[in-house]
């Protein structure tokens, strides 16, 4: 019986410092796309939900917004020039601060949703200014250039990921051949430690964390790899190589019941690694290359994964156990979350969808189309005490999705 009690202790042990911070982030508070949400209608009428308001003129850009207790913050960009911007929970404009040239060569506009912890706010713009600001006035505290000051290497569609926090570090991932990841002092942007990893280029994908007994994990693609790296030290413990030769990743992986998954546009496809029980191995568990996703994020409900893929264009389901498609639909493309027991679809072509997951099968409850914004349809929505809230390039939107 000790030996069932003990096991147990040290996972509520770490759990609790998982949550002694509290995050406002990319994809949610685990970032695995997954809000604590309840209460929240089941259905919508055929023009979609209650627009409590909408905000235009926002910039270009397909970063999310994050949601706190009395504020918006969102990024964008302008004439070239990023802005950081906080709104009240009203949808008025209380500031906006410039961040520093955005990427203008192709799918122009800010690319990294900020992170919020303990009152201040992190940012990436898509030219490499890695910037902490204070999120009660706006005021810049410390930054940084990936660039110039830390040899980074920008890739064909600019930086793009959404910081990670770490009790007192911050990362950031340059991609230089001898800077590929860097911890600062979130206070101070003192450098703690510099990896070279493998020197790869980087990606565009946001880094997860992964708490261990024994050690912390910080896992995230570069161009041709998924690597593990340890969050004190900055030392390699291991990589995945992938495979085929696309360079866009942009999903977030995920840990689950000591298991690493992801999904890579690369041709890896979905991939199940078994990490060791100290965090310096992988084994690979099953990978699904015909389920391809670069960038629309992907989550996990029980024993059953929901994502999207390009070829043919749908929202599909994997059983965890096999790596085998269980379902499909057919709604496009695009970025997914969950709350509440139900997915929310939104596609490239700007259809929002509420879908009900039940043991690996789909069905599309509702939906409706986003009526206005600029350019692609690339956001990942986010839930937040009952509200939607979707960006269209230079809009963002608040649906009211509570019961009444």
């Amino acid at each position: 019986m000790l030996f069932r009690i003990i096991p147990f202790l040290a996972f509520l042990l770490f759990s609790i410092g998982l949550s002694a911070q509290s995050f406002k982030q990319f994809r949610g508070p685990q970032r695995n796309g997954i809000y604590a949400e309840t209460n929240l209608l089941k259905s919508w009428p055929a023009d979609g939900p209650a627009l409590l308001w909408k905000a235009e003129g926002i910039g270009n850009g397909y970063s999310s917004p994050i949601i706190t207790n009395d504020r918006i913050y969102v990024t964008g960009e302008i004439d070239s020039i990023g802005y950081l911007f906080a709104f009240n929970k009203s949808g008025s404009l209380i500031w906006k601060k410039q961040t520093g040239l955005e990427w203008m060569e192709n799918f122009t506009g800010a690319r990294s949703t900020p992170t919020l912890v303990d009152g201040l706010l992190y940012v990436e713009t898509s030219m490499g200014r890695f910037i902490c600001f204070d999120a009660n006035t706006g005021s810049e505290k410390w930054s940084v250039d990936m660039l110039k000051d830390l040899h980074g290497v920008n890739v064909r569609f600019g930086y793009a990921e959404g910081p990670l926090i770490n009790d007192k570090l911050v990362y950031c991932f340059p991609g230089g051949p001898d800077t590929n990841a860097v911890a600062f002092d979130r206070f101070s942007g003192k450098i703690i430690w510099v990896s070279k990893a493998l020197g790869d280029s980087t990606a565009y994908s946001s880094p997860l964390l992964i708490t261990l007994p024994s050690r912390k994990i910080i896992v995230n693609f570069s161009i041709h790899n998924l690597i593990g790296i340890d969050a004190s030290t900055g030392e390699l413990l291991w990589n995945k190589q992938l495979k085929g030769t696309g360079d866009i990743h942009g999903n977030t992986a995920l840990f689950d019941n000591g298991n690493i998954y992801f999904s890579a546009g690369s041709g890896s496809g979905v991939v199940k690694l078994a990490l060791s029980e100290n965090g310096k191995s992988i084994t690979e568990a099953w990978s699904n290359s015909t389920v391809t996703d670069a960038h629309g994020g992907f989550v996990k409900i029980g024993n059953y994964i929901y994502t999207s893929q390009y070829k043919p264009r749908r929202y599909c389901s994997l059983d965890a156990n096999t790596g085998l498609v269980s379902d499909s639909l057919k709604f496009d493309k695009g970025t997914l979350i969950v709350a509440d027991d139900m997915l929310y679809c939104y596609t490239e072509k700007g259809m929002v969808g509420l879908v009900k997951p039940e043991n690996g099968k789909m069905e599309l409850i509702s939906s409706f189309k986003m009526p206005v914004g600029t350019k692609e349809f690339f956001t990942i929505p986010v839930i937040s005490e009952g509200v939607l809230y979707l960006r269209h390039g230079d809009a963002m939107l608040a649906y009211d999705i509570r019961k009444k």
